[in-house]
């Protein structure tokens, strides 16, 4: 039996000792559950141990460490998968912010064209470094999700997830979904033929949900048939909704690692 699982039995027999009512009993079981995960205890007391905790965010190397040269997953280059996502989702921000400045929704024709999709264009062709802002915000956006689907496989297959960091685990997927929603959401937004037959893929996808996929289909793209309702719901989506939800799970995803430290390899 592991020394943490001795712990948690011990606690459990100490409040069995112990005559007390089931709300107070409730209440030490879930500070416990917590203080195990995030260290309440440790951080009640953070100016006494702002050493330790500094320091516990300089992890050795773990392929020095355990001399795992042989073994992919424990490359230490890929514990930094986490930063390089990070990274790039900032660089496609602050590039998506600046494209933002010349780009406007909107479905109607112009010239036989999408506005939309002479935006774009004009934003290549006719604006000074339009060009390589667009292609820095697409490629920040594809290396952020080749990283985040790297770095979730890292975590899996060094046995990251496992407790005390199931949490943060759970919280990993859900940015991996919402980084997903992200490309999808960004996908549409130039409104030529790839996106709206990448449109008309995700509403088929959505009435092909059982009881809900009608209701999902006028939330999500506002109809059955995709026109400009569902470009106004994609730009909404992708620059209103998205970067403040994203940016709020990876505040709360870095500040847990900050807590437990850097996981070493089982």
């Amino acid at each position: 039996m592991s020394l943490e699982r001795k712990d948690e039995y011990d606690h459990r027999a100490w409040l069995k000792e112990r005559d007390l009512s089931a709300i107070e009993k409730t209440y030490l079981m879930t500070l416990i559950w917590l203080d195990r995960r995030f260290r309440l205890v440790d951080y009640l007391e953070i100016l006494e141990n702002m050493y330790y905790k500094i320091n516990l965010q300089m992890p050795k190397s773990h392929t020095e460490q355990y001399n795992l040269d042989n073994k992919f997953w424990y490359w230490y280059p890929l514990y930094a998968l986490g930063s390089f996502s990070v990274l790039a989702y900032l660089v496609a921000a602050v590039s998506g912010a600046l494209l933002g400045f010349y780009y406007a929704p909107s479905a109607a024709s112009s010239a036989g064209n999408p506005e939309a999709y002479t935006q774009i264009v004009a934003i290549m062709q006719d604006q000074n470094f339009g060009f390589m802002l667009r292609s820095i915000h697409r490629w920040s956006a594809q290396v952020m999700t080749a990283a985040v689907f790297l770095h979730m496989l890292r975590v899996y297959f060094t046995g990251a997830y496992k407790e005390p960091r199931e949490v943060n685990w759970i919280i990993g997927v859900i940015l991996l979904a919402l980084t997903v929603g992200f490309g999808y959401t960004g996908y549409l937004l130039p409104w030529n033929q790839l996106a709206f037959w990448a449109g008309q893929i995700g509403v088929e996808m959505a009435l092909a949900v059982p009881l809900v996929g009608e209701w999902t289909a006028q939330l999500i793209f506002g109809g059955f048939s995709l026109g400009q309702p569902t470009l106004q719901r994609m730009y909404i989506l992708h620059v209103f909704v998205l970067p403040f939800v994203v940016t709020a799970l990876i505040a709360l995803h870095i500040g847990i690692v900050w807590m437990q430290g850097i996981a070493e390899p089982h």
